[in-house]
């Protein structure tokens, strides 16, 4: 599959043109700096996501209450978690994001494809602590100002995590004021996946920003070459989501490190 970037553009601009992110709650953030808890954090520090489906994989697991997965992670030992709240391929939505805020006191991540200011309006509305953005669609020309994108979110008190997926996107997302930096192994224009990715981007890298590595992670052995080679964090949904017991499969991935 070539060009997904266009129809993840396209789902996302459905999306707000349906209302999705019309959001009338005002939850509280997290009294837990993300930054803070990666940087303390003895072990693997995990972003585990709350996701039924995906491009690459499809529908991953059947819709099921996603404050129990998200209690489920948080028991296992996750630093942070990623709700997904795109409708549309990844079968998200803000009432998941919003059900588990109210009970949930980690950091969480609105993960969508953010191309509008009003969906982070929407993420702060839902108690976010932090919005995806993602590079190379400010890169390929879908969007503009990646420095306005980022400045409104820091002025509704949410932190950016910035995605990558080449080095010149890297070098380029290193210079924003963007609070970290995800690599993301799979490229979203075609999909493919190589975790070599991170390795290949930080090689030689100077590294002045948290960097979390993304897509791929399965395994204890994935964590500890991911670490090796310069990543602080670790988001992973697919391998989480499709385990038969969440929380000791977080647990093991905590303890990889």
């Amino acid at each position: 599959m070539k060009n997904f970037l266009k129809t993840l553009f396209e789902n996302s601009q459905k999306a707000i043109n349906d209302g999705v992110y019309e959001v009338s709650e005002s939850l509280e953030k997290s009294k837990y700096d993300i930054i803070n808890e990666i940087k303390k954090n003895p072990h693997a520090s995990l972003i585990t996501e709350v996701k039924f489906a995906s491009p690459s994989h499809g529908i991953i697991k059947e819709k099921q209450n996603p404050l129990k997965i998200a209690n489920s992670m948080v028991n296992g030992g996750a630093k942070a978690l990623s709700v997904l709240t795109q409708p549309y391929v990844f079968e998200g939505s803000p009432e998941y994001f919003i059900e588990i805020r109210k009970k949930i006191k980690i950091p969480m991540l609105m993960k969508d494809i953010v191309i509008d200011k009003s969906q982070i309006d929407a993420a702060n509305k839902m108690g976010a602590d932090l919005v995806l953005l993602i590079q190379s669609f400010f890169e390929s020309g879908y969007l503009k100002e990646i420095d306005e994108f980022i400045d409104y979110s820091h002025k509704n008190n949410l932190k950016v995590l910035l995605e990558v997926h080449t080095k010149s996107e890297f070098e380029n997302a290193i210079r924003t004021d963007a609070d970290l930096i995800g690599i993301n192994n799979r490229n979203l224009d075609t999909l493919e996946l190589d975790i070599n990715t991170t390795k290949w981007i930080l090689d030689k890298k100077p590294k002045s920003k948290v960097i979390v590595s993304e897509s791929g992670i399965e395994t204890p052995e994935h964590i500890r070459f991911l670490k090796k080679c310069g990543a602080d964090a670790f988001l992973i949904g697919t391998s989480i989501m499709k385990s038969a017991n969440i929380e000791e499969e977080v647990r093991k991935l905590v303890n990889a490190i």
